[in-house]
């Protein structure tokens, strides 16, 4: 935060146009040797709104209403836009920050035909109209950000950090990407996991992982109703844990404290 504050002391003042207290107007660059600002207008508050968001709210909305205004989602109109891959990235990406629930599902089906979405050899992609060989990674991991965050869950990383998670039981060495895990959240009491292999092979086969940052948690054991097929083996600060990668649920709880 204080880096950024630094340099929005000068950013604010030589980057940006207002109207009052609006942004109306960004440079996407700022050239020095040949004193240009590259790009300057309302593109240029759009193209950097996500990264605005957890800093300067006032900027990164204004940023959310222009694009939200040019696609037609405001007006109530066809919502449009999605044929310009990139076009369609800074919306659907904002749209999970800034969108209530309501309009960013509106958003979602009106975008889906244009989408592509592929389930190849255990792995979600999207193709985006773009015949490539490999899916776009940028593209992808945007529309993905947008798509797992709810209205502010992206600000409030920044902003409410839940900085208990870096000494909560934390899952390490999993062997990807031939294995993933689906779900690795510790509730404060029970840790609840699941593995899934990328393919239909790997989902036959058992793989290990540890567990560690146990914080002097020991005697762990499977929670009932869970997984039978667990297998958990205790060592010197660590917890071996062997899953099969079927992507079922598993939960684990210690029993007790190390007196």
């Amino acid at each position: 935060h204080r880096a950024f504050e630094k340099w929005w002391d000068y950013a604010g003042n030589n980057y940006v146009t207002w109207d009052a207290d609006q942004a109306v107007g960004l440079d996407l660059y700022f050239d020095p040797v040949a004193d240009a600002h590259v790009g300057h207008g309302p593109l240029g508050v759009v193209a950097p709104a996500w990264y605005f968001a957890p800093q300067k709210r006032g900027v990164a909305q204004a940023g959310w209403n222009i694009a939200a205004a040019v696609n037609g989602v405001t007006s109530g109109a066809e919502i449009t836009g999605f044929q310009d891959v990139g076009r369609a990235t800074m919306l659907l990406q904002l749209a999970g920050e800034f969108a209530d629930p309501e309009t960013k599902s509106r958003i979602w089906t009106a975008a889906e035909q244009h989408l592509e979405p592929t389930w190849d050899n255990g792995e979600f992609t999207l193709g985006l109209g773009l015949n490539e060989v490999h899916p776009r990674g940028q593209y992808n991991a945007r529309m993905m950000a947008g798509w797992v965050c709810n209205q502010g869950d992206w600000s409030s990383i920044f902003n409410t950090p839940n900085l208990e998670k870096f000494s909560e039981p934390t899952v390490e060495g999993v062997d990807f990407p031939r294995f993933a895990m689906s779900e690795a959240h510790w509730d404060g009491t029970q840790l609840h996991l699941r593995v899934q292999g990328l393919n239909a092979a790997a989902r036959k086969e058992r793989t290990t992982f540890q567990v560690r940052s146990l914080q002097g948690m020991t005697d762990w054991l499977i929670v009932p109703g869970s997984d039978n097929n667990a297998q958990l083996v205790e060592d010197d600060g660590w917890l071996d844990v062997t899953l099969q990668a079927n992507n079922q649920p598993i939960a684990l709880r210690p029993r007790r404290p190390t007196q």
